[in-house]
């Protein structure tokens, strides 16, 4: 038989299976609790930190992504320690990363009432977009370091390692190993780093070039052009 935690979240009861998250809790009877990093199809990590809730008797704010419900246990998800976090937490996002292709986090923005020109525009991150192949285009500048492409790429589901990191603290960013150009990697071009971004931080290349204002026509055209002058090389 399955042992199961009894805990209580703003006042609803709630069984689960031992081991349970209080995210998967909290989803179990219809609670929201926002998330960035989080993804069902990756390991949780807690790293955006917009997950937290407030756990009586707790020091601190607590990830709901990665901590497990205890028996007994009791949690507020919109207490108002609760909701200054995360405020805070998406102002500061918002000064520095460009979200303009994130929707889910800007209704977060709009839910808690962040206001994004709170903290100086300064801070900003601004990195040459990078475009060193024909699937798709890196724009770390929409990089929210959620880790999931990285965590996709490795063993959560491809095992090809091409992403990891670079830099550190404000600088740090997703790259390759060595920081060579995605051809010059082990990467398969799957997509599924594509497929988990939030931000279209990666983003195919046909989407940017008919956001860009090209037609399917010459986008095409570009291209046969590009396959032209590769066949010609060799």
């Amino acid at each position: 038989m399955t042992e199961e935690n009894t805990i209580t979240i703003d006042g609803v009861i709630v069984q689960v299976p031992a081991g349970s998250t209080i995210l998967e809790a909290a989803r179990s009877v219809g609670i929201d609790i926002p998330t960035i990093c989080y993804h069902d199809h990756t390991t949780p990590n807690g790293v955006c930190r917009t997950c937290v809730v407030e756990v009586e008797g707790g020091r601190t704010l607590t990830a709901a992504c990665v901590a497990q419900a205890a028996d007994e246990m009791e949690v507020q998800t919109r207490s108002e320690r609760v909701d200054r976090c995360r405020k805070t937490i998406l102002e500061m996002l918002s000064s520095a990363v460009d979200l303009s292709q994130a929707p889910e986090i800007k209704n977060m923005m709009r839910e808690y009432d962040a206001d994004d020109e709170r903290f100086p525009a300064s801070l900003r991150r601004e990195v040459p977009l990078i475009d060193d192949n024909p699937m798709f285009v890196r724009d770390y500048n929409k990089c929210v370091l959620c880790w999931r492409c990285v965590q996709v790429c490795a063993e959560d589901a491809q095992y090809t390692f091409a992403l990891n990191f670079s830099g550190r603290g404000f600088d740090t960013q997703i790259s390759t190993f060595f920081d060579k150009p995605l051809p010059e990697t082990v990467c398969v071009f799957c997509g599924q780093c594509v497929g988990v971004c939030p931000t279209d931080a990666i983003q195919p290349k046909r989407e940017w070039l008919l956001e860009k204002g090209l037609s399917p026509a010459e986008i095409s055209s570009a291209f046969q052009k590009k396959k032209s002058i590769k066949r010609k090389s060799k």
